[in-house]
């Protein structure tokens, strides 16, 4: 096989690039993963390259085995090429070198809530009132040092002087040293740890230099400092490192990714080869048309302009509403519409959001509509309640040090043991420095426990026993054994709720899980870095990094509903970008920030939307939208504001029903719905909308004002928009309050 018959020149010149820092700027749907196989490809055909010398980090599993798997289709088995993910790569490293900075290599990886957990512990152990100092907020700054590569003491010199942040220093300071007395890393120490080994042990850095010779690194645009500093490390020596992105995609600065890190790649490395995917082979030219106007506007990005040799498409539509119900019930028309004339299937749609809170009224409408549909982004199938607890089994069983698993199930299924007896065995823990399920197995003799020491025991030799027959069971014999020694299933059936069957079936679905990965894995002895593991511990890991994303199944039979941060990476031939209004999307604090880089990231979102449309595209609004039980009345979005209305087909409003079906309709409605269908058609005319602007405001800011709704307040700021003003307002009453002039009707009193 031509490894370039598929390939167009640009592609070609980014496979045959052989040695030195190379950067491609991959557009949306330009085909980097089709370049990066190829790459690898050639590296092993052409070149000679050892596999075992290439290292290909992507940022979800699902990418990863795409990757490899498009590999193997073209050179077969590749199987000592390393493609995995940030933090997959990290866990193999650290399995085979963590003891060299002072942890067991047995770690436990805590997940989102066990932070959590771990942090309402610390505030409790510190006396800290968390209606004043939220636990959140702790959890975001202790993520943000950690992607910094900042750790609790030299966080704690860089605020002294500021009280409230020696606080999260504390808290920074105790909650690091309560991951590492339980042998635990949350997933941002993942990346860290591994820096710390390589920059605290030479030998080791070296080795993996040695290694690997080419890395490859997908989504660069996503990294975040501690994953730039990992990467250049590993690849200093060699400085045979690709890297492929789009600045134009860059959308997680609230995850701590820098896009100064592919802006500035550059800078980092002087020779480095750049070279530009412009060809697009998703879209349509209209929609992509759309996506470049948008983006354009951005000042901190690599100048791109989308193309493609598909056909110009339809155009995108944009339509705005009177308010979020009815953009919802056009949105389920339109779909069951399309479905019934067999333009469609359910499969190919997608709405798709700024935030999660907007479901609620497509859920609502597609209901009634009976529209099949999936929302993604909701609870992770490993974060449910009964499979968190079968975890803690497993994980208590392959690492009793893991204090958290261990309290976790002291007393699931109930055992009498209560709240205050596990009190007071943390307690006599942290006293003399030991863990907790050491501090259980004298439980008997601590003070204050009493004759819960003895169920204590009871629970400390279970787990003995688990223990032992872990050596010798697959992981789908281990839990099934502790189901039933534990009587946990069992328990459930009692209850005979559905909500209890639910949690039985989601079990089965991780026995489901379990049996998988004993027939992948059960017979295959681990090498290297995974040498002398359990299938326990292998499967724990494997659980432990799913992603959100790798959960996600195209399904054929219901419409997507996500927000525009679970989008990416993805496709749809249709496409709703629904809540496009200022306030909205962008939303108010990009608005209204001082710097304009939130705005910038918040234009990159809109593009990421745009450009997963492969067909169809369709922009809606809507003129007033209920916000924590007020109405807010929003212009259109600036993003659409960017787009040339001859790029557009525009609609100002869904089509009124017609007069000869208003009568039959009301016999079948209730009397609400009658009353709210004529409120409509006497008060929701589209001329009574239409916003006058004011020239001239007669009054100011620091100005006092008087609202209809929300009495006396100081005007804080104004801001003049092409079609109104915008007023900020702090009410004596209410607060602050953002509208617009021409709605809000302020006197100046």
């Amino acid at each position: 096989m031509d490894l370039y018959d598929s390939l167009n020149p640009q592609q070609c010149e980014a496979v045959r690039h052989f040695e030195g820092p190379l950067l491609i700027l991959a557009g949306a749907g330009s085909g980097k993963t089709r370049v990066l196989t190829h790459r690898i490809a050639r590296l092993i055909e052409e070149k000679g390259v050892n596999p075992w010398n290439i290292l290909a980090i992507t940022f979800t599993n699902k990418a990863a085995g795409e990757m490899r798997e498009r590999v193997e289709q073209m050179l077969g088995s590749v199987g000592s090429v390393w493609v995995s993910t940030f933090h997959s790569t990290c866990v193999r490293i650290l399995r085979r070198y963590i003891d060299l900075i002072g942890y067991g290599t047995n770690f436990t990886i805590y997940d989102g809530d066990d932070q959590k957990t771990v942090i309402k512990e610390v505030c409790k152990h510190l006396q800290i009132d968390t209606k004043i100092f939220r636990e959140r907020g702790f959890l975001n700054a202790i993520s943000a040092a950690k992607d910094e590569l900042v750790g609790p003491e030299e966080y704690a010199q860089k605020v002294e002087g500021d009280l409230r942040l020696q606080k999260t220093a504390q808290v920074y300071r105790e909650y690091q040293a309560r991951l590492k007395s339980s042998n635990a890393l949350d997933f941002d120490d993942l990346i860290c740890k591994t820096v710390e080994l390589f920059q605290r042990v030479p030998e080791v850095l070296e080795s993996y230099q040695e290694r690997f010779r080419f890395i490859l690194v997908d989504e660069y645009q996503d990294t975040n400092m501690a994953q730039f500093r990992l990467v250049s490390l590993l690849a200093s020596k060699y400085r045979n490192l690709c890297v492929v992105g789009d600045d134009d995609q860059s959308i997680y600065k609230f995850r701590g990714a820098n896009i100064g890190n592919i802006l500035n790649f550059e800078e980092d490395f002087p020779d480095a080869k750049v070279i530009r995917l412009e060809q697009n082979y998703r879209s349509t030219q209209s929609i992509l048309d759309t996506a470049n106007e948008v983006i354009r506007h951005n000042e901190g990005r690599k100048s791109k302009t989308l193309w493609t040799a598909n056909p110009d498409g339809e155009k995108v539509k944009f339509r705005q509403f009177m308010n979020g119900f009815e953009e919802a019930e056009y949105v389920a028309e339109t779909i069951a519409g399309k479905m019934r004339g067999g333009e469609w299937k359910y499969g190919d749609c997608a709405v798709l959001y700024r935030t999660n809170a907007q479901s609620r009224l497509f859920e609502e409408k597609f209901l009634l509509a009976n529209i099949p549909y999936k929302i993604v982004g909701g609870v992770n199938f490993y974060a449910r309640k009964e499979i968190k607890d079968v975890l803690a089994y497993l994980k208590t069983i392959a690492n009793a040090e893991d204090d958290l698993a261990v309290r976790r199930i002291i007393n699931v299924p109930k055992r009498g043991i209560g709240a205050a007896s596990i009190g007071h065995v943390q307690e006599y823990a942290i006293a003399r420095g030991i863990g907790f399920f050491e501090a259980l197995k004298n439980a008997d003799k601590i003070p204050g426990v009493g004759r819960t020491g003895l169920k204590m025991r009871g629970f400390v030799d279970l787990i003995r026993t688990f223990r032992s027959k872990a050596e010798f069971f697959t992981v789908k014999e281990l839990i099934e054994d502790v189901l039933n020694v534990t009587g946990y299933v069992k328990e459930l059936e009692a209850e005979g709720t559905e909500e209890a069957d639910e949690r039985i079936a989601n079990i089965d679905e991780l026995l489901n899980k379990a049996a998988s990965f004993d027939e992948e894995f059960g017979g295959e002895e681990e090498s290297g870095e995974q040498s002398g593991r359990s299938l326990l511990d292998r499967f724990l890991e494997e659980v432990a990094l799913v992603a959100d994303i790798d959960d996600f199944v195209e399904n054929p039979d219901h419409v997507v509903l996500m927000t525009l941060h679970s989008a990416k990476g993805l496709e749809f031939p249709v496409v709703f970008l629904v809540g496009m209004e200022d306030g909205l999307f962008p939303s108010y604090l990009s608005i209204s920030s001082e710097d304009p880089m939130d705005l910038e990231e918040e234009r990159r979102l809109c593009y990421v939307g745009i450009t997963r449309a492969k067909r169809e595209l369709t922009l809606t609004c809507a003129r007033q939208r209920m916000v924590r039980g007020d109405v807010h009345y929003n212009r259109v979005s600036r993003f659409v504001e960017d787009i040339p209305d001859e790029m557009l087909v525009k609609q100002e409003s869904a089509p009124e029903p017609r007069q000869a079906e208003r009568p039959a309709r009301a016999q079948n409605q209730t009397a609400y719905q009658q009353a709210r269908d004529a409120f409509r058609a006497k008060v929701f005319v589209p001329q009574q909308f239409q916003v006058k602007k004011a020239r001239t405001l007669d009054y100011g800011v620091d100005d006092r004002v008087r609202h209809v709704k929300f009495g006396d307040g100081i005007v804080k700021d104004i801001v003049e928009g092409g079609r109104d003003y915008e007023v900020t307002v702090e009410f004596d009453r209410v607060g602050q309050k953002k509208m617009f002039a021409s709605f809000a009707k302020l006197e100046k009193i």
